[in-house]
């Protein structure tokens, strides 16, 4: 199918827009792979200490027999998701004697969960994560050891850190390893039912609790269409994934067939020392990732994420961008909180494959981007499957659930539900998919509030029960890290269930599991430094509307007005250590990064 020619003309305006830096960055990568540190170049005794402790591979690795493949993990078993990923070291290594390779941890990352942050202190660390995993990729990667590498990751920050991290490698082939979400626990709606009876106090804490643990129950990632799972469709789409490894639940025949074929898959690569990250990642591949995350009513953190991700690779996209494959891209997928499956019925329906195929069709995706996972993007709308031990990919057909999963000429929505609001109070980000058409126009009195725990207390005292907008600035990345918000959505759940107009505007972000409520996120400029959001007072006429793509306090000159005072910087907790993560952070639509700020004036 021929390219869509809207998507050709935006893919061509960010190829333009992205020229310098992308040529830069490429000049970068020729230059590391004809002259960087390698195994070859390294000195005896440098090389020594890189195999000293590798076991049964060291004289394979010594005499450098095959590739090595270096592993970067964010394994720790705190967290269902990267559970899974203890044994996967001992296992990739073993799959790469198979094939005449090596494998070597090259380091580890952390990943923190937002799911236990949520709503504490801790979350001020969450954005800021994604560029120490950045970091800590880099490090593990610097020693020279490797010709490919291993990507251990799936959650929120992580993925997207790791991948910043090692596109500063790119002149290796990579791919990303999932483990998989964990099977399916209490529904969807049933946990959301009870969470806003908690906020109600029509629930107590031991109800919440056997709730929340019903949902949350074994190993793999969260089963909700949330920023992890996002992750996994936009690296199939991107193909960074073997074909079809995306929801593959962990512990699984297939679940290890995958791993090994992975594993095998980069031996080759690097023997060849060919399809590099740095070529894989190019604008083509990121605008599929940019589609896939709207025609899946993906998380809203990834238009943070990816332009981070694609200032790395050299590339530069905006929330414009965004908003005009919206206008183009139809919703052909309802996952919760969009709809009442999880990623476990979505993967049953059809998955990604079912998404590939159906996009590729229509000619909404670029179908001639460079793969590290197979050889063609054709064979990403395809479907994973074992017969007997041998992994095989089958065609795809029609959707198993039309309920979840639809073609593009029955699509759900005929755009992609994350739209540009722009006006008096700067630009926003409203995701529109999973609210309700008529609630996309909301224009109340507003009332501000500086952190959360305000708006709950308010709500508790019943002081909002009324149609309001509810303000919540002083959250943008330089004021505390730009916290997610996704404790407020019970209790605005609760006020919209009352029959009111109510909408969210704040400088912070609601993650992928944000629900019905509207909300224009990210606003930029923050408050703090004089933004916008810091000089609305309570009372203003505040006027949010998807439809037209504006975000407006009525009436008011903001400019005569002198901004609030801004909060207290966040102290405790060990985010002080974040402070010059803070201090430097640039705008959430370049993807709030203080790292790739300072990288790019040395560049």
């Amino acid at each position: 199918m021929t390219l869509d020619p809207r998507v050709a003309s935006i893919t061509d305006r960010i190829i333009e827009r992205s020229r310098p830096g992308r040529q830069k960055y490429l000049a970068l990568m020729a230059d590391e792979a004809e002259r960087g540190i390698s195994r070859p170049r390294l000195s005896c005794g440098n090389f020594a200490h890189g195999f000293a402790a590798s076991g049964e591979d060291k004289d394979a690795i010594r005499t450098i027999r095959g590739p090595n493949i270096g592993i970067v993990t964010s394994y720790n078993d705190m967290l269902s998701a990267h559970q899974p990923y203890g044994r996967y070291p001992e296992q990739m290594k073993i799959f790469a004697r198979e094939v005449g390779a090596t494998a070597q941890v090259a380091g580890g990352v952390p990943a923190m969960c937002d799911g236990v942050t949520q709503g504490q202190p801790g979350m001020d660390l969450s954005l800021f994560s994604r560029d120490t995993i950045a970091l800590s990729t880099a490090v593990g990667l610097s020693h020279g050891m490797f010709e490919a590498t291993a990507l251990l990751g799936i959650c929120d920050k992580i993925v997207p850190g790791m991948l910043i991290g090692a596109l500063r490698f790119g002149h290796l082939p990579t791919l990303f390893v999932p483990g998989g979400p964990m099977p399916s626990g209490l529904a969807n709606k049933e946990k959301q039912r009870i969470r806003q009876l908690y906020a109600e106090g029509k629930a107590g804490r031991d109800e919440l609790l056997a709730s929340e643990s019903q949902s949350y129950h074994a190993a793999g990632t969260c089963t909700f269409y949330g920023t992890a799972n996002s992750n996994q469709m936009m690296m199939e789409l991107m193909g960074l994934h073997v074909p079809g490894a995306a929801f593959v639940n962990p512990g699984t025949p297939l679940r290890q067939a995958l791993t090994r074929a992975a594993i095998r898959r980069l031996a080759e690569l690097g023997a060849a020392r060919t399809r590099p990250l740095a070529h894989c990642v190019d604008e083509r591949a990121i605008v599929n990732a940019m589609v896939g995350l709207l025609a899946t009513g993906g998380s809203t953190n990834h238009v943070i994420h990816l332009p981070a991700i694609a200032r790395a690779a050299g590339i530069l996209i905006d929330w414009h961008d965004f908003d005009e494959l919206s206008a183009i891209v139809p919703l052909i997928a309802r996952v919760y909180p969009n709809g009442s499956g999880d990623v476990n019925d979505f993967h049953f329906a059809g998955g990604i494959g079912y998404v590939t195929k159906e996009l590729l069709g229509a000619g909404l995706i670029h179908g001639d981007i460079l793969t590290a996972g197979a050889d063609s993007f054709d064979d990403y709308a395809r479907t994973p499957t074992l017969a007997g031990d041998e992994l095989a990919w089958t065609e795809i057909g029609a959707s198993n659930n039309p309920d979840m999963l639809r073609p593009v000429g029955e699509a759900f929505l005929p755009d992609g539900g994350m739209r540009l609001v722009q006006g008096n109070l700067g630009r926003a980000t409203f995701k529109t998919s999973a609210v309700d058409p008529a609630r996309w126009t909301v224009e109340a009195p507003a009332r501000v509030f500086a952190t959360q725990e305000a708006v709950l207390a308010a709500f508790q005292a019943k002081e909002l029960d009324r149609d309001v907008v509810v303000v919540v600035r002083f959250q943008g990345p330089r004021a505390n890290g730009m916290p997610e918000l996704h404790k407020l959505t019970p209790a605005l759940g609760v006020l919209q269930d009352r029959g009111h107009r109510v909408a969210l505007v704040t400088d912070g972000r609601m993650s992928g599991a944000s629900g019905k409520v509207p909300a224009a996120i990210h606003c930029s400029p923050e408050a703090l430094g004089g933004g916008p959001l810091s000089r609305v007072q309570d009372g203003d006429l505040v006027r949010i509307c998807a439809e037209r793509g504006t975000l407006d306090v009525i009436g008011v000159d903001l400019a005569t007005r002198e901004p609030a005072p801004p909060t207290p910087p966040p102290v405790g907790t060990g985010r002080e250590l974040f402070a010059m993560f803070r201090h430097r952070a640039d705008e959430a639509e370049r993807g709030a990064s203080a790292m790739l700020a300072a990288m790019e004036t040395e560049l």
